[in-house]
Order: structure tokens, then C-alpha cells, then sequence
């Protein structure tokens, strides 16, 4: 067991040793003519070390050096209070409210939709291009769209985040319910008619079952793709708060070791969200008499 831990272990640290080293070595070649030009005009003369050493501490780099990411990860994580308003706890959390709710309603919307696709074929027919081409619409496009048009009507603060959310996480979840209700073989579909099943009985007893593992494996990619969502609708509301605003606030000022400590804060609160999904879908499954992994 140990072994095997390991063997999947090391070539992730090995990955992960190769993206720090090329992430260093880009933010050497990238730092280096602003801090020459620098140099240039205070009349310094430097090293190569020293050069490579100040392209390392720039207060405001090109691309941040991995450490600095870190260490302004750390403090604004661990050294801030959760209230302050440069907590990223703070603003993941309003990011994550947006967040949760775009994902209730797009996986419920998900689901009725599929049911409907898979019991009626005018749905299949009618519906399913239409979901299909609804995706190739730029969501950097649709957002500020969805937020003037909501705003018309009064509808402002998480409501409209949420459906930003919803828009990008009910097409996984839709497609993957259709393919899991359709998983039973033809035999099991005979097998209920046998027993003059009705279409809720074999729905109830057969489709969704069979459902289940597809449904929590589109709900992984549905749980990233609404905080993408989330975070993108944050952008175009000018939003005081939330991991979209820390990225908006450090492309206006140039705070670019601050946007890269939210794009962690960001990739950290994905991984926990697919991470629950995850562990909820084995518990399901394992409770309705699945095999263990």
C-alpha cells in the first residue's frame, strides 16, 4: 500500500518541482528588462546574481516570483482577520455563496432537463441543440449582459452571480443525466417490461440508479465550472468583495502578486469544492450498494 502511495506521489512532486522551476525561470526573463532599464536609469551596475536576485523582489513584477505568491498567500490568509476586507478567507467566501447557489440551481435545472430529454423525444429533438449552442456563447460576453438586464428589474447583489453560475453549471450535469439515464442495457429495460414496470417505475428503480455515478462525476466538472462563473460575474459589477474584485483591484493598480495570491485562493477553494462532490458521491454510492475503488 505504501508503495503504491508512493509510486503516485513522486511524479506529482516531480511535476510540481518542474512548474516552480520554470515559473522561476519566467519570471527572470520577464522582470529583467524592467529592472535593467531601472538600473539603467539610477546608474547601478549589478551582478548577474544581484539581477536575478531583484527580479525575485520587485514590488510590482511582470510575473511574480513563486515565494512572493506564497508569502502574500500566507499573510492574507493566516495573518488577517476573516472580517478584513484584505482577507482572501473574506473574499472567498463571497465568492463561494455565489458560488454554492449557481450550483443548487443549475444541477437542479440539469436534472430536469435530462429527464425531460430522455422521456420525450420532441424534448431530445427541440432542446438539446439548443442547450448545446448555448455554450459556444463567450461567458466574458453573456455576463455583463445578465447583470444590466437583472439590474433593469432590480435584481442586484448575489442573485445575479449565482445565475452567471448557473449558465455554466447546468450544461455538465444535463449532458451527463441524459448519458446516465440512458446507461441501462436493453435487457434490464426488457426485464421491467416483463414485470409490466410503468415508465415511473423504471425510472425510479432503474434509470436513476444507473444515473448516480454519472450524475456526481458531471457535478465535479458543474462544481468548478460555477466558480468560474461566480468569479467572472464578480468582474462586470464592480463588486467591493470576492475573488473577482482582488483580481479587478490588482489589474487596476498593478498588484500583480496579489492577483496571483487570489488565482491560488481561487484553485485552492475549487479543489475542496470537487474534493466534497467527490467524497458525497462516493458515500451515495457506496450506500446504495456500490463496490469501493
Amino acid at each position: 500500500m505504501s508503495e503504491a502511495r508512493g509510486n503516485r506521489i513522486i511524479p506529482v512532486l516531480v511535476m510540481l518541482i518542474a512548474i516552480v522551476a520554470i515559473w522561476y525561470a519566467g519570471t527572470y526573463f520577464m522582470n529583467a528588462p524592467f529592472q535593467r532599464d531601472l538600473d539603467r536609469r539610477a546608474g547601478v551596475t549589478r551582478s548577474s546574481g544581484d539581477l536575478f536576485i531583484a527580479t525575485m523582489t520587485q514590488p510590482k513584477p511582470t510575473l511574480p516570483a513563486p515565494h512572493q505568491v506564497a508569502t502574500n498567500f500566507f499573510e492574507n490568509t493566516f495573518l488577517r482577520k476573516i472580517t478584513s476586507n484584505r482577507s482572501l478567507i473574506y473574499h472567498a467566501g463571497v465568492t463561494l455563496s455565489s458560488t454554492l447557489l449557481g450550483f443548487v440551481i443549475g444541477t437542479v435545472l440539469g436534472i430536469l432537463i435530462a429527464v425531460g430529454i430522455v422521456h420525450f423525444t420532441s424534448l431530445d429533438r427541440s432542446l438539446m441543440p439548443w442547450i448545446i449552442a448555448s455554450q459556444t456563447i463567450p461567458i466574458l460576453a453573456l455576463a455583463p449582459m445578465i447583470i444590466v438586464v437583472l439590474a433593469a428589474v432590480n435584481l442586484t447583489g448575489l442573485l445575479p452571480k449565482a445565475l452567471i453560475s448557473t449558465y455554466l453549471s447546468f450544461f455538465p450535469v444535463a449532458v451527463g443525466m441524459v448519458k446516465g439515464l440512458r446507461s441501462p442495457e436493453i435487457i434490464n429495460l426488457d426485464l421491467m417490461h416483463t414485470y409490466h414496470a410503468s415508465k415511473a417505475q423504471t425510472f425510479w428503480k432503474l434509470r436513476l440508479p444507473a444515473s448516480v455515478p454519472f450524475l456526481f462525476a458531471s457535478m465535479k466538472v458543474a462544481i468548478a465550472a460555477s466558480l468560474v462563473g461566480a468569479i467572472v460575474g464578480e468582474l462586470p459589477t464592480g463588486a467591493v468583495a470576492g475573488i473577482g474584485s482582488k483580481l479587478l483591484a490588482g489589474s487596476y493598480y498593478s498588484q500583480t502578486i496579489d492577483m496571483f495570491a487570489a488565482l491560488v485562493a481561487g484553485s485552492l477553494v475549487a479543489v475542496l469544492l470537487v474534493t466534497a462532490v467527490d467524497v458525497v458521491g462516493a458515500i451515495v454510492q457506496r450506500r446504495m450498494g456500490a463496490r469501493p475503488s
